[in-house]
């Protein structure tokens, strides 16, 4: 087996031999120069000579690299290599120092993506001419550089994607294995980059930046404009809140707090929010919390990341050490010379100087770079240290205070200044105006209020994580601050509410029974039957004071905490104590429970699907903005994203390539969510425009009239918190005539009343006698053709008969009477049934069979009614034709009825 693994060494390696020599022939014809202030390399290839500039950006390049082992004998100060693609080369650079005197060495580099080993090379530096680490020695400094040339089958491993995918997620590892003892005497790691990333702090956070500003310009100078206080509160309320603009942006930016080993993409996109939470990088601002912290900076392994500088065995895999002597030997017996060549070409050329595009040494307090583990991982890359954390949010919490605090005396004097000028010249500012110190109180109050979340979560991981005496007891103080502060301030304004009014409790019983059910087969349904009965206790509170108006309507209560209760609806104006308990609790699983995963995402999950269980059963808010981006879009992104983040847990072993795919999917949810607040962010603007003109008979753009009388209506009736009326019932329908309930789909034709005369059938009759003793059927006479003259009807056809007088009638019931003698037995009621029964009869048609199979019928009933002495029986003929049939045989027209007698 190691016959075959020495063969395809030495195959590799004389391929590269072939290929470093064919480069060096080419150079020795055309040589690097310098156009335009820019190193210019030449590369021939299939196309050509062409020439790229020396400090292009690579297609693949190290970054920030750090120490893996913890107790390395040696320090690197630099480590970088790069790949580039247009010319098939690799750049090596390595620099550094060591304390041993005189030590052989092994060198180990292995390339990883996606957790996944793609390249590595074991070999001994003697033999690549690194005279530097041959042998290592304290008074020689460590410097090896060179171009490697690699053929398309040395990077057939590496995709095309790799090369373009965003937050590409690759390590390479260098091990420094020493020969006397076999044993590891160091370790480093780098990060391996493309350099696409999703992460744009200066545009993408500059523009949600501008967003938040609009949002805080809007609800300012809503709040600031009205006739009254109710008046301006009801505005107030529909204007988009700059609480909620925050709670978005702190609710993607520490989603990285969990104790997760994160993908790349989502720490890169997450940077993209870092300035909200106050996770700004300012080099002077570390110096001096690094001066303030010392040496005692805490341990964030203890939060659940991997830090720079400690023993990392398990990175990238781990390595058996005979494994890699096994190599290094068999590889020195074949490359003896082969690889001196090629490494000795290597040696000759020029230093490479570094460029932009490669890293520096990882600071201290980071994690290892390439790992993104919890709150630690996420803030690396801002440079920010996590034992930094609290007391950087902390000094930009400050600031945010100083300058919501200019912002706002700098409103009231620009206001005056306007009013001098007459710029201004409405009564609507007036209040802001007297009581600019007031406002700039509730502003900062706000301020905090907005904060609640972000400074008690960094004060529970300052306290998980540890660090100095002095950070510790200024978290302290910050905590206790904050949660007897505002907490304090909410309980306040509840009892200065609540306190005019009596708690009551009253007894209420919950019912739970069947439901009415309803059989398909039977009209009739059954009633519900109770089942379950419990009883509980409702508690509410009842006004005392029958004149005491609403809190919304009460101009001194609104004054004093409307910058914590004006938002919401009249029913839910204590919302606002119910939001500080539910970010309590959040802050407490976030900070409190790092370092434990499981605790802490799935205590979270929990607690955040019962509070949107909560929060939109309760729909606070009396904008209906708000309360679509606050509890439904806001609720369903949480809920959906912690439930996510739980695969990213170590112990589940899942690959970083589904890790990245779902860390994209959490992308796509908070980007749709971003995007949801910036159009919400735009409407308010327009809505906040609507209400500071509203004194006015119009506005412009004067299409927007219409719109704002209905937005104003909208105001007016969210004011009243009652339910929309339902929409009128549309009128009755017209009532049409009724329908027959049946269609005609065949008509069949019936004998007429005179067809059935006794005197037209005997004229028939006699015709077709005489014609029969003539002995054939003779052609129409030109008079019978012609019978069309005398009417309209066609050939064939009869003439109706032209009416019945009161004769006819009579002769027709002397024709029809029954015999005397049977006559004589039957009583008058009889009598007329039977005459009655006679002339239905005679009005019916002859059966389709023909006037012969009828007439002898007839002539058999005739008989059986003669010979009958008894009661008369009314026979019914089977032979009648059926209502339902369609088809009338042609003879039938002509046959002769029937006279059907008892």
């Amino acid at each position: 087996m190691a016959y075959f693994v020495t063969r395809s060494w030495f195959h590799c390696w004389t391929l590269l031999v072939s290929l470093s020599l064919l480069v060096t022939f080419v150079n020795a014809q055309a040589q690097p120069t310098v156009v335009n202030g820019h190193l210019m390399i030449p590369y021939t290839g299939d196309d050509g000579t062409q020439w790229f500039m020396d400090d292009r950006r690579p297609s693949l390049y190290t970054q920030t690299f750090g120490d893996c082992q913890g107790d390395s004998l040696l320090n690197v100060s630099r480590f970088d290599a790069a790949y580039y693609k247009d010319n098939m080369t690799v750049l090596f650079h390595l620099e550094g120092s060591s304390a041993l005197a005189n030590e052989s060495v092994i060198l180990y580099i292995g390339v990883y993506a996606y957790g996944e080993p793609r390249f590595n090379l074991t070999f001994d530096p003697c033999f690549a001419n690194i005279h530097s680490l041959c042998p290592m020695n304290a008074s020689v400094p460590i410097q090896a550089n060179g171009i490697i040339p690699v053929a398309p089958a040395d990077v057939a491993n590496i995709p095309p994607i790799a090369l373009s995918i965003p937050d590409f997620e690759g390590q390479a590892i260098l091990r420094v294995f020493a020969n006397s003892t076999q044993s590891q005497i160091g370790c480093f790691s780098a990060v391996i980059t493309n350099g696409s990333s999703f992460s744009h702090p200066s545009a993408i956070g500059t523009v949600l930046g501008l967003f938040a500003l609009i949002a805080m310009f809007s609800s300012a100078i809503v709040a600031s404009f009205g006739a009254s206080v109710t008046d301006t509160r009801q505005h107030f309320a529909h204007s988009l809140s700059v609480s909620v603009v925050f709670a978005v942006f702190h609710h993607i930016y520490f989603t990285g707090a969990l104790s997760m080993n994160w993908p790349s993409v989502l720490v890169a996109f997450w940077s993209n929010y870092a300035w909200s939470a106050g996770m700004i990088h300012s080099e002077s601002m570390q110096n001096s919390i690094n001066s303030f912290i010392g040496s005692n900076s805490g341990n964030i392994s203890m939060v659940g990341s991997a830090p720079a500088g400690q023993n990392n065995p398990g990175l990238g895999g781990g390595f058996q050490i005979t494994q890699i002597y096994k190599r290094a030997l068999g590889l020195t017996e074949v490359l003896s010379g082969a690889s001196a060549n090629l490494f000795s070409k290597r040696d000759d050329t020029e230093p490479v100087s570094q460029s932009s595009w490669y890293g520096q040494p990882v600071r201290p307090g980071l994690p290892l770079p390439g790992n993104y583990s919890g709150f630690a991982g996420t803030l690396a890359p801002h440079n920010i240290p996590a034992s930094n954390a609290f007391l950087t949010g902390l000094l930009w919490f400050l600031i945010l205070l100083v300058i919501v605090a200019g912002a706002t005396v700098l409103l009231k004097w620009s206001i005056e200044a306007l009013v001098k000028i007459k710029i201004i010249r409405t009564r609507n500012l007036d209040s802001f105006r007297n009581n600019w110190l007031k406002y700039t109180g509730i502003a900062l109050l706000r301020t905090c209020y907005i904060a609640f979340f972000l400074m008690l979560f960094l004060a529970l991981f300052q306290f998980t994580l540890g660090g100095s005496a002095g950070v510790i007891a200024l978290a302290a103080v910050v905590f206790t601050l904050f949660v007897v502060g505002m907490l304090g301030t909410a309980a306040y304004a509840l009892y200065y509410r609540l306190r005019h009014q009596r708690f009551v409790a009253r007894s209420a019983r919950l019912s739970l029974e069947h439901g009415p059910t309803e059989s398909a087969s039977s009209v009739e349904s059954k009633p519900g039957r109770p089942r379950i009965s419990i009883p509980f206790r409702r508690f509410q509170f009842t006004d005392v004071d029958s004149n005491l108006p609403h809190v919304h309507d009460d101009p001194d209560f609104t004054s004093r905490f409307g910058w914590l209760s004006a938002r919401f609806r009249r029913s839910k104006w204590w919302f606002f104590a119910f939001w500080l308990v539910y970010e309590l609790v959040r802050a407490c699983l976030f900070g409190g429970a790092a370092g434990h995963a499981q605790t802490q995402v799935f205590g979270l999950l929990a607690w955040e699907i019962i509070s949107l269980v909560a929060i939109v059963w309760m729909r606070p808010f009396e904008s209906n903005r708000l309360n679509f981006l606050m509890v439904y879009f806001l609720g369903f992104s949480k809920v959906v994203t912690v439930a996510l983040s739980s695969a990213f847990d170590p112990r589940f072993g899942l690959g970083r390539i589904l890790t990245t795919v779902i860390g994209v999917i959490i992308i796509v949810i908070q980007g749709l969510l971003t995007i949801v607040l910036m159009i919400f962010v735009v409407l308010g603007a327009i809505s906040s425009y609507m209400s500071v003109m509203r004194y006015r008979q119009e506005i412009r753009p004067r299409s927007w009239n219409k719109p704002r009388e209905r937005y104003f209506e909208h105001v007016a009736f969210k004011a009243t918190d009652k339910p929309r009326p339902p929409p009128p019932p549309p009128p009755p329908a017209p009532e049409y005539p009724k329908e027959p309930y049946f269609s005609v789909t065949a008509v069949r034709r019936e004998p007429k009343i005179d067809e059935n005369d006794a005197d037209i059938q005997d004229g028939e009759a006699n015709v077709r006698a005489s014609t029969d003793d003539k002995g054939g059927i003779q052609a129409p006479s030109r008079a019978m053709s012609m019978r069309s003259s005398h009417s309209n009807l066609p050939y064939g056809a009869r003439g109706p008969r032209n009416s019945w007088s009161t004769r006819d009638f009579v002769e027709h019931e002397q024709d029809h009477q029954p015999p005397p003698e049977l006559h004589q037995r039957m009583s008058q009621e009889v009598v007329r049934d039977v005459i009655q029964r006679h002339r239905a009869a005679s009005l019916r048609g002859p059966h389709r069979a023909g006037v012969d199979a009828a007439a002898g019928f007839a002539a058999t009933a005739h008989r059986a009614t003669e010979g009958r002495t008894g009661h008369r029986r009314t026979v019914s003929n089977p032979l009648q034709p059926k209502r339902n049939s369609s088809i009338v045989l042609e003879g039938d027209e002509y046959a002769t009825p029937l006279h059907r007698e008892a």
